[in-house]
C-alpha cells in the first residue's frame, strides 16, 4: 500500500470525526434545553389554611376506652401485620429488631428481658397501659423522645385501638378494659 492510500484512510477517518463534531455541535444549538434559574424542583408546601377554616381544629378522636369497647381483635391481628416486620408476638417467641409483644398490655417499659432498650425508653418509667400505648402507636419519636424505634406511627385511631386490643389478647390473663365512662 502506497502514501497516497494511507492518506486517503486517514482523511475519511478525519472526515468522519470532523463531521460527527459539526453535527454535534448543531444539534446543541437547535435542541437547547431551557434552564432553570434555580436548580431542582419545586415541591409542594403545606396547604395553607383559609381565612373561614382557620379557627377550626380537627376534631379530637374518642378516648381511648371507648375506641377499645368498638374494636376488634381479628382487624387488629390484620394490622399488626406492618409490627411484625420487626417485633415477635408469639409467647416465648424471639427478640428481632424490637422486643417480643407477647403479654405487653401493663407491662413496664423497657422490661422484656434480653432486649437492649434505648436510654429514652429505660428512663420513661411507668407501665405499658392502653393510654401509654395509644399514644406511642400514634407516634413513637413524639410520645418517647429519643427512642430508635424507626416506626412513624399509626393515624388512624380506631385502628390502633384494634391492634392494643389485640395486644391484650396475647397474654394468659388478659388485663381488664377501662370502662368507657371512665376516661370522660
Amino acid at each position: 500500500m502506497d502514501s497516497f492510500e494511507l492518506n486517503k484512510i486517514f482523511g475519511a477517518v478525519l472526515g468522519t470525526l470532523l463531521l460527527v463534531m459539526g453535527l454535534n455541535i448543531v444539534s446543541e444549538i437547535v435542541f437547547s434545553p431551557a434552564k432553570p434559574a434555580i436548580p431542582g424542583y419545586d415541591l409542594p408546601g403545606a396547604p395553607e389554611a383559609s381565612a373561614a377554616g382557620a379557627g377550626a381544629a380537627a376534631p379530637a378522636a374518642e378516648p381511648i376506652a371507648a375506641r377499645l369497647a368498638k374494636a376488634d381483635v381479628a382487624r387488629g391481628d390484620k394490622a399488626a401485620a406492618k409490627c411484625r416486620a420487626c417485633h415477635d408476638f408469639t409467647q416465648g417467641g424471639p427478640n428481632k429488631v424490637g422486643p417480643n409483644l407477647y403479654e405487653t398490655v401493663n407491662r413496664p417499659l423497657a422490661s422484656h428481658p434480653g432486649f437492649n432498650y434505648s436510654a429514652a425508653l429505660k428512663a420513661k418509667g411507668g407501665n405499658w397501659d392502653y393510654q401509654h400505648l395509644d399514644e406511642f402507636l400514634e407516634n413513637p419519636r413524639k410520645s418517647i423522645p429519643g427512642t430508635i424505634m424507626a416506626f412513624a406511627g399509626i393515624a388512624k385511631p380506631e385502628e390502633r385501638a384494634d391492634i392494643i386490643l389485640y395486644m391484650r389478647s396475647l397474654a394468659g390473663s388478659p388485663a381488664p378494659l377501662p370502662a368507657p365512662e371512665a376516661a370522660k
